[in-house]
C-alpha cells in the first residue's frame, strides 16, 4: 500500500569523533529537512549547534523504536522530508533506524542514503587486513557460550572479521575469544579520528592482558585477520 504523498526519508551518516568528518551534502540535507529523527537529541543537537544548523529534534532510541515509528510515518504521509541520525556514523549498523527505514520503504515514501562516515569502514581501511571480503557481526554476544558460537561460525568464513565493543567489556570479550582466535592477528581501533585515536595490534590474548592493566577508554572497533 502506497501513501497518497511521497515523503522522503534521508539517512544521513554523521561524524563518528571529529566533527568536521560531515560531508557538504549532510550539511544540506540537516538544513533542509522538516525534522532530524535522532538516536539520542541531545548528541544531535551538540552536532547542528557547531554547524549552525537549527531544525525541530525527535527521539528514536532503540528501546522505543516500534511504538514512535508510526507518528513518523504520518509526517511521511504529508510529504515531510526526514533526516534520520544515530549518535555516530551510519544509522542502522548496530544502530536504531532499520525499523523506520523498512516501514517508510514499505509505505511508498522515498529512502535514500546520505553516505559518510563509518567507524566499520574508518577501522578496515587502517588495519592492514584484506578487506575485500571481511564479516560484521555488530556487537558479539555477551555469554561466553554464545560469544564461541557466533565467533565459530565467523570463523568458518575465512574472512577478516570486525565487531563493535564497549570499553567496559573489551578485556573480558578478548579473553573469551582468544582460545579460538589464537595466533589470528587483532587489532582494535581506539577513538577513531578523535584526540586520543588509537590502534593496538597483539593477539586476542595479548590484548586481553593489555587493557585489563589499563582499561580502554572510548569506542573500539575490533578486527580479526583471516
Amino acid at each position: 500500500m502506497t501513501s497518497a504523498t511521497v515523503g522522503m526519508l534521508a539517512v544521513v551518516a554523521t561524524p563518528i569523533g571529529n566533527l568536521d568528518d560531515i560531508t557538504l551534502r549532510a550539511l544540506r540535507a540537516l538544513r533542509e529537512c522538516d525534522c532530524v529523527v535522532a538516536e539520542d537529541t541531545r548528541r544531535t543537537r551538540a552536532l547542528l549547534t557547531a554547524h549552525e544548523i537549527s531544525r525541530p529534534l525527535v527521539s528514536l532510541p532503540a528501546h522505543d523504536e516500534r511504538r514512535r515509528i508510526p507518528q513518523l510515518l504520518a509526517r511521511l504521509d504529508l510529504g515531510e522530508t526526514l533526516a534520520l541520525c544515530t549518535d555516530a556514523g551510519t544509522p542502522v549498523l548496530s544502530d536504531p533506524g532499520a525499523g523506520l527505514v523498512r516501514s517508510a520503504r514499505e509505505a511508498g515514501h522515498r529512502v535514500t542514503p546520505i553516505p559518510g562516515p563509518s567507524a566499520l569502514t574508518a577501522a578496515l581501511s587502517v588495519c592492514g587486513f584484506r578487506a575485500d571480503s571481511f564479516y560484521f557481526l555488530g556487537f558479539l554476544p555477551r555469554t561466553p557460550g554464545r560469544l564461541r558460537r557466533a565467533l565459530d561460525q565467523a570463523l568458518s568464513l575465512r574472512a577478516t572479521l570486525a565487531f563493535f565493543e564497549s570499553p567496559r567489556r573489551l578485556a573480558r570479550t578478548l579473553e573469551q575469544a582468544s582460545t579460538l582466535l589464537g595466533d589470528r592477528e587483532v587489532v582494535v581501533a581506539r577513538e577513531l579520528s578523535k584526540l586520543h585515536e588509537t590502534l593496538h595490534v597483539g593477539t586476542a590474548s595479548e590484548l586481553a592482558a593489555e587493557f585489563t592493566a589499563h582499561p580502554p577508554r572510548g569506542e573500539c572497533t575490533v578486527l580479526v585477520s583471516a
